[in-house]
């Protein structure tokens, strides 16, 4: 046999990354807000200050912004059709402050009233402006996914055939 066994054949380890590297690494993957980052480095073994100071590095690097995590936030959210009632909240428990929130909604360049109509086109198809039963289940639908009453009685009022 020609391979080698033994001692001579051990596995390098790695230096354990510092906090810095172990939040540009997760920032590299997405965008995350403060609190996340530090939770999620403080999950994994990293002192809260150690953490901190990390993302304060990175803050002022611009590799951490939490208004670009929010404008985000917002612009995935509603893509994948959840209107705004339900994207504020999420906003509110990555521990965004009202202003940051509000910035980050009135970027949106959208209209949560046609995502509704075109998230009920997909799911209901045509016909539901006569059909009160399937009206119902598509407000019901609406209501989870975080649409205003305003939003939920314009999407219902149009024929997806428009």
């Amino acid at each position: 046999m020609c391979g080698v066994t033994g001692p001579e054949r051990r596995k390098r380890r790695r230096p354990e990354p510092s906090p810095l590297q172990r939040a540009l690494g997760l920032l590299t993957r997405r965008e995350h807000s403060r609190k996340e980052l530090t939770r999620k480095l403080t999950d994994r073994g990293v002192e809260r200050a150690e953490a901190a100071a990390a993302i304060e590095k990175l803050c002022d690097a611009g590799w951490q912004d939490d208004a670009r995590f929010a404008q985000s936030l917002v612009r995935g959210r509603a893509n994948a059709g959840y209107g705004p009632i339900r994207i504020r909240a999420e906003l509110g428990t990555h521990g965004l402050d009202r202003e940051a929130v509000a910035a980050a909604m009135d970027s949106f360049d959208g209209d949560w009233a046609t995502n509704a109509q075109d998230l009920v086109r997909r799911r209901f198809g045509r016909g539901i402006a006569t059909d009160r039963a399937r009206q119902r289940k598509a407000a019901d639908m609406l209501v989870r996914r975080g649409f205003a009453a305003d939003h939920i009685r314009t999407a219902l009022r149009c024929d997806p055939e428009d």
